[in-house]
């Protein structure tokens, strides 16, 4: 797993994405059951591809409200990995913390389910490739140290 985006890494096409670290007390996170490809039938963050013009920003906040009906401000950058997609494309996914600030919770767009999940929890379900991992280095799930403090809801 690279965590760090690499611009300089090989002639492969590269997809710029984004995903939000939506965080609830007590130890709750947000997360979507994958309708589509790729890791379809995987629990993962909301987030999805950037749009020709369209900032980090404002790419965040339209793909969890399109996959979830909840309303986020995009915080800090929580972490970036990179994920092989289909062909030879590379996903540069760039994860932000996010704060809720309206809607109703229920999965649209390509979202199958979506649910606030428990941190335990977390680590039973199917979730996308690395994930677990990943959000444990970045100290998003208990039993790590440093990243994303508890206030980022």
């Amino acid at each position: 797993m690279v965590n760090e985006v690499d611009d300089a890494a090989g002639d492969q096409p590269r997809v710029r994405c984004v995903g939000a670290v939506v965080r609830a007390e007590p130890g709750r996170l947000l997360l979507v059951l994958r309708g589509r490809a790729p890791a379809a039938g995987t629990w993962s963050l909301p987030g999805g591809r950037v749009e020709p013009g369209e900032s980090d920003a404002e790419a965040v906040r339209r793909e969890v409200a399109e996959e979830t009906g909840l309303d986020v401000a995009p915080g800090p950058l929580v972490g970036s990995v990179e994920r092989d997609g289909p062909g030879d494309v590379i996903y540069e996914i760039h994860d932000y913390a996010c704060t809720v600030t309206g809607g109703t919770l229920a999965a649209g767009d390509d979202a199958a389910d979506v649910r606030w999940v428990d941190h335990a929890a977390v680590r039973e379900l199917p979730c996308s490739p690395g994930l677990v991992e990943t959000l444990t280095e970045w100290a998003v799930l208990p039993g790590s140290v440093g990243g994303v403090g508890e206030a980022a809801v």
